[in-house]
C-alpha cells in the first residue's frame, strides 16, 4: 500500500485540498473571534481592504492558481511521456514518485482551494448586513500565493534538471543502491574466515566459536506438491510472514521458484511444497497449501522496486537499447548507462545473492524463495546492449571494462557467469565490422577481463 501511494501523483494534492478547506473554513471563524482584540501593531501588517477588494484579490488569486496548476500538469505529462518515449517507459515511476513534483501540486491546489473557501466568508455591507473582511484569512492567502509562485519558478528549475539523461540515471542507480542494501544482506564469508582464524589458537583466549556455514537450499523431490498461481500479472511482494506461518503449521517446506519481477500466469506454477517429516499431505493439508501460498504472493500490472533486485538494472538497460536504437543512435549514453550497470553489480557481487531461507524457531528451513543470480544479472544488464551495440566500439569497450571490473569485485565462486559473458563478447568482437585497430584494442579489452579473473589489474588496460 505504501509503496503504491508513493509513485501516485494525487495522495499529496488531496491532502494539501483537505487541509485548505479546513484551514479556509476555521481561518475566518478565529478572524471573527479575534478581530475586535487584535492588536494595532499587528494590523499594520495584515490586509487591510475593503469586501470588494478582498473578493477581488482572492478571485484573481482563485484563477491564476488554477492557471498555474493547469501549466504545472501539462509539463509533468510532457515530461512524463518524454521519458515514455525517449528513454524507457519503466521511468515513469521515478518521475510520478518524485515528491517535489507532488508538492508542488498540492501547494498549488491547496492555495486555490483555500483562496475559494475564504471568499465565501467575505460579507459587505449591503441589505443590513455588517461588514466582514478576514483580513488574517486574506494576509494568508496572499502569503500563498508569494509562495506559489516561488515554488513555480523553482518546479521549473527542478524539471529541466529532472529531464536529462544523466539525472534519470542517477535517479535509477539511487533507487537501485537502496533496494540492494534493504534486501540483499551483505556477504559473511570473510567475516566468517577471519574468526575461523582467530579461534584456531588457544581454545582458552575467548574467542567465540565461529557461526556455522549458511545451509544449502533444499530442493523439492519428485513427488513434491505442485503450487499453481492464481492471477497473471508481475510478481511484486511475497509475504514472508504468511508463508512461514502455513508452512510451519502445515509442516512442511514451501518453495517459491519465482522472484520478484517475474512474470506469471494463472494456473501456472510458481512453487512447490513438500511434507517435512516424509509423511504425504493429507488432503486438507493439500488444499490449505494450494489456496494460502498463492494468496501470499501479490501481483500488479507492473514491476516495483518493492522487492525486485533486478528492477534498477532492467531500467538502465531500457536506458542503453532505447540509445542504440538506430531512431536515437546516442553510444554515449548506452556507455554512462553500462557504467550505473557496473556500479550496481559490483554492489551485489558483495552481497548474497542466493535463495533466501525463512527458518522457524528451531532453526529449520521451512521457506526458500528464489532470487536472480550473477549469471541473470550479468546477462540483464549486458545481452542486450551487447546485440544492439555490436557495431560500436566503445559500447564494446564499456561491456569488456563492466566485466573486468565485477571479476575484480566478485569471488572466485562467481568467476563461471563472467567467463561466459566474456566468451559472448569476443565472439561478437570476432564476427564483428570492426577495423585492426579497433579489434586490436578490443581484444587488448577481453585479456584485461581475463587478468583480473585470476587477480590481477594492469593498469593502463582499461585507455
Amino acid at each position: 500500500m505504501r509503496d503504491t501511494l508513493r509513485v501516485q501523483l494525487w495522495p499529496l494534492p488531496t491532502l494539501g485540498i483537505a487541509l485548505a478547506v479546513t484551514a479556509g473554513v476555521g481561518l475566518p471563524l478565529l478572524d471573527a473571534r479575534f478581530q475586535s482584540d487584535m492588536p494595532s501593531w499587528l494590523r499594520t501588517y495584515l490586509y487591510s481592504g475593503t469586501s470588494d477588494a478582498a473578493r477581488s484579490v482572492l478571485a484573481t488569486i482563485a484563477g491564476s492558481l488554477v492557471t498555474v496548476t493547469a501549466l504545472t500538469f501539462s509539463l509533468t505529462v510532457l515530461t512524463l511521456q518524454l521519458a515514455s518515449s525517449q528513454f524507457s517507459p519503466r521511468l515513469l515511476r521515478t518521475f510520478t514518485a518524485d515528491r517535489y513534483v507532488q508538492t508542488t501540486l498540492a501547494l498549488f491546489l491547496a492555495t486555490f482551494t483555500f483562496a475559494l473557501t475564504v471568499l465565501r466568508s467575505v460579507r459587505s455591507g449591503e441589505d443590513g448586513r455588517t461588514e466582514f473582511v478576514p483580513q488574517v484569512s486574506v494576509t494568508a492567502a496572499l502569503v500563498l500565493t508569494l509562495v506559489s509562485l516561488l515554488a513555480l519558478v523553482l518546479f521549473l528549475s527542478h524539471l529541466a534538471r529532472e529531464i536529462r539523461v544523466e539525472t534519470m540515471m542517477n535517479s535509477v542507480h539511487s533507487d537501485a543502491d537502496r533496494t540492494l542494501h534493504r534486501l540483499l544482506p551483505e556477504k559473511r564469508d570473510g567475516l566468517l574466515t577471519e574468526k575461523r582464524e582467530t579461534s584456531s589458537g588457544d581454545p582458552s583466549a575467548g574467542n567465540p566459536p565461529a557461526p556455522p556455514p549458511p545451509a544449502t537450499p533444499p530442493e523439492p523431490p519428485p513427488n513434491a506438491l505442485t503450487l499453481p498461481a492464481d492471477t497473471s500479472g508481475f510478481l511484486t511482494h511475497v509475504d514472508e510472514a504468511a508463508l512461514l506461518n502455513t508452512a510451519i503449521e502445515t509442516d512442511s517446506v514451501v518453495l517459491i521458484d519465482r522472484h520478484p519481477g517475474s512474470s506469471l500466469i494463472a494456473g501456472t506454477p510458481l512453487g512447490a511444497a513438500w511434507p517435512r517429516s516424509g509423511e504425504p499431505f493429507s488432503p486438507d493439508t493439500r488444499t490449505r497449501l494450494a489456496e494460502e501460498v498463492p494468496e501470499a504472493v501479490r501481483t500488479g500490472t507492473e514491476r516495483t522496486d518493492l522487492q525486485d533486485v533486478a528492477f534498477g538494472l532492467r531500467q538502465l538497460t531500457d536506458i542503453a537499447a532505447k540509445a542504440l536504437s538506430p531512431g536515437v543512435n546516442d553510444p554515449t549514453t548506452a556507455v554512462h548507462a553500462l557504467s550505473h550497470s557496473s556500479a550496481l553489480l559490483c554492489e551485489m557481487v558483495r552481497r548474497d545473492l542466493g535463495p533466501r531461507l525463512l527458518r522457524d524457531d528451531h532453526q529449520r528451513v521451512r521457506v526458500v524463495l528464489r532470487r536472480p543470480g550473477l549469471s541473470d544479472l550479468l546477462g540483464l544488464a549486458v545481452d542486450q546492449p551487447l546485440r544492439y551495440g555490436a557495431g560500436e566500439p566503445a559500447v564494446l569497450a564499456r561491456i569488456a571494462m563492466l566485466l573486468r571490473e565485477v571479476a575484480w569485485c566478485g569471488a572466485p565462486g562467481q568467476h563461471p557467469p563472467i567467463t561466459a559473458a566474456l566468451a559472448r563478447l569476443r565472439s561478437v568482437i570476432d564476427t564483428g565490422d570492426l577495423d585492426a585497430t579497433e579489434r586490436r584494442r578490443l581484444t587488448g579489452l577481453t585479456e584485461s577481463v581475463d587478468e583480473a579473473l585470476a587477480g590481477r589489474w594492469a593498469p593502463g588496460r582499461g585507455d
